[in-house]
This record gives C-alpha cells, structure tokens and sequence, in this order.
C-alpha cells in the first residue's frame, strides 16, 4: 500500500531571543504551537498526536520535559512522543511526526521543538569529559573546529569565506521578524575584525544560544484539502546517523549526511540538486559549514563549496539561496533548530516567508545535523503534492 502524502498546514515560531524571562518551559512551547493551530485554522481538538523534541536534558536539568509539557500541548489522553537525536532533534521530531501521517497511524499531527538556553549552560555541558574520547574543548566550536581547517587544507579555501557567510546570514536574519540576532550596523569588516574564538572560528561566525520553540501542523490529504492556505507537501525526508568516531571517518563529510540526502533526493526524484532545489535551509552553527555542507549535500564538488559562497550564489538573491532567514547563526534554540530548518523550507514553498522570501520557490530543502556531525536529518518539500 502507498505511503499517504503528507501536508504542512500550520506553522508557529515564538520570536527567539537570548532570554525569555516572561514564560516558563511551558508558556514557550504552548506559544509557538498556538501560533501552528492558529495558521492551520484548527483547534486542540483536532490534533491526534504530538511528537516533541529537545536536545539532552541536562541542558535545562528537567528531566523528560514532555510528561509535564503535555498540559500545555493539548496533549491529556492523546499519544506523545518524545525525540531525541542532539542537534538534529528538531528534523528528526519532524520526519517521526510525519512518519506517523505516512503510515495513516494518525491524521493530523503536531510536532515541536525547543530550547530554553538562559536556564542551561549549553557551552560547559557539552564539555563534559568521556572516557576514551578527544575532549570537546569548551564547547562545540572547540571540537568543530579541526574539521573546518581539515577541509580549508583539503580545498584550498581562504579564509575570508567563513566571514562571507556570517555577513550573508545576519543581513537575510534583518528579514526575518523572528531571528535573534538583528544586527543592524553589520558589515564585512566587523565579521572580520571580531575575536577569535577557535581558530579559525570567529566571535561573529558562531551561533548565538536563544530561548525558543516552533511548530508545525501535519496532515494527510484529506486535512490538506481543508487547510485555509496552499500547504507544503514532504516530497522525502530520511535520517541517517554513524559512530562519533571510527577509523576512516571522514570528519569533514561524514557518510551518513551523503546517504541521507541521496535517500531524500531518490523518493523526491530529484537527480540535479543544484538545479532542481530553488533554496536550502541548512543547518550551519558555525559559518565555514554553509561549504562543507554544500559539498555533503551535494550541491558541489569536493572542494567547491567555497566557491559558490564566493561568487554569491547562496545569497538571497542568488542561483542557490541559502538560509534565507538567517540559519542557526542567527537564531539557536539548540532543540528547535532542525524545526526550524524544516518549517522554513515549508514556509518558502508556501510563499509566506515574508521579506526573505525566494521568488518562485518550488522546491526547498531542510537540513539538520547533530552531535559530533553524526546524526543527520533532511527534507525536501514542495508546493505541489508528490503524485501530481
């Protein structure tokens, strides 16, 4: 039996911020899940399920944070299901919730994802020491940070590209009514003249640590055809992962991330990516992997990443546009940053992406990635459902 097409239908984001002082846990989540029944035009009472993810516990010291967030979901007497696969949860919450649909487990699904970062400490808890592996070195740049030089070595890239993207990526945020980061006054230079935190990462080429949630209602046909606006159709989705170390790991383009998006692109029909997809929004916490992950993705050659960066083709305006809203260096609820990826995919093709949104954007991608570039989650979606 065919899988059942799959619909976006409602969208919500909270507007992420370093500290949301004003709401608890529960207050941000039932925020930006209100918001996704509120587009879908539906009410508590038409959602079946809700599949919610977050990245570890320890982050916030609240231990299964959804069996006290089911309250404020709607989610009393419904099935809940709970995700996690560390910085790619929010992709992954997705393609559960809409495996669930696919599967006609359930007709109508909310998903969501988030981080309350002012109440963790995410830099010292992801460097804790384990036993017989390399030290993160304060933080994730600290262990990102050898793999970047790996592939500036292995391509020959300068290294004025990771400067190139930050500088791309804060204006595209200056759109985005939800993005943390609007710095107004941003230039080039100021990219360039910031601190270096892990060489050859700068201050202004790191995510920043934001307090929010987003959501998305899914659907099957049925409650797509009943949906007040055009909906986003799952075209593929996949989630691969590997070890976070083996021997002949390729560190700079892990496996798993090719395998993904090669699934993704084999159900959606999609032989040309650099043709066929009109903009990417991919996860990149650390600016020098907008290339890295145009090459994983395949979207350029080995070694060529950095040279559509260069020549502006991931611009806004470019051939291939990508974080049209600002990525993860603008805005990073560490749980919800894949969801966001993903529901901002589905905006673009929905055509409500407001000030950045790509002209005639058809066929978008979502990306996320986690741990030690090992967990990957990725779909593709458009604006016409799968068979047509």
């Amino acid at each position: 039996m065919s899988k059942e097409p799959v619909a976006v239908v409602g969208i919500g984001q909270t507007k992420h911020v370093a500290a949301r002082r004003d709401v608890s846990i529960a207050g941000l989540v039932r925020e930006a899940a209100r918001r996704a029944l509120d587009d879908a035009e539906l009410t508590w009472a038409d959602i079946d399920a809700v599949v919610i993810g977050k990245a570890p516990d320890f982050f916030e010291g609240v231990m299964m944070p959804e069996l006290y967030l089911a309250d404020a979901l709607g989610a009393v007497g419904k099935p809940m299901l709970r995700v996690h696969t560390a910085g790619s949860v929010g992709g992954s919450t997705a393609l559960v919730a809409a495996n669930l649909v696919a599967a006609r487990v359930h007709g109508t699904v909310l998903t969501l994802a988030f981080e309350k970062q002012s109440e963790s400490n995410a830099m010292w808890g992801l460097s804790l020491p384990i036993p017989f592996q390399q030290p993160l070195l304060a933080g994730a740049g600290g262990f990102f940070a050898p793999h970047v030089r790996a592939y500036m070595r292995r391509s020959g890239a300068p290294d004025t590209i990771g400067s190139l993207v930050a500088y791309k990526d804060r204006r595209n945020a200056l759109k985005n009514p939800y993005a943390h980061l609007h710095e107004h006054d941003i230039t080039l230079e100021k990219v360039q003249a910031s601190p270096m935190l892990w060489d050859p990462i700068r201050y202004s080429e790191t995510c920043p640590s934001s307090d929010g949630a987003c959501a998305m209602v899914l659907t099957d046909r049925a409650g797509a055809a009943r949906a007040p606006r055009p909906p986003a159709w799952m075209l593929g989705g996949a989630m691969r992962s590997e070890p976070t170390m083996f021997a002949g790991k390729d560190v700079v383009s892990p496996q798993a991330g090719k395998d993904c998006a090669a699934d993704v692109y084999r159900q959606a029909g999609i032989t040309d990516p650099r043709r066929e997809i009109d903009g990417a929004e991919i996860y990149v916490p650390f600016s020098w992997y907008e290339p890295m992950w145009l090459e994983n993705l395949g979207f350029a050659d080995e070694g060529e990443g950095w040279k559509l960066t260069e020549a502006g083709v991931t611009e806004l305006d470019g051939d291939l546009p990508v974080n049209m809203s600002g990525g993860v260096l603008s805005t990073n609820p560490i749980g919800a940053s894949g969801l966001i990826r993903f529901a901002e995919a589905a905006l673009q093709v929905r055509g409500q992406a407001g000030e950045h949104q790509v002209e005639g954007a058809r066929k978008v991608l979502g990306h996320a990635y986690g741990g030690g570039s090992q967990f990957f989650a990725m779909w593709l979606v458009g604006s016409e459902p799968p068979d047509s």
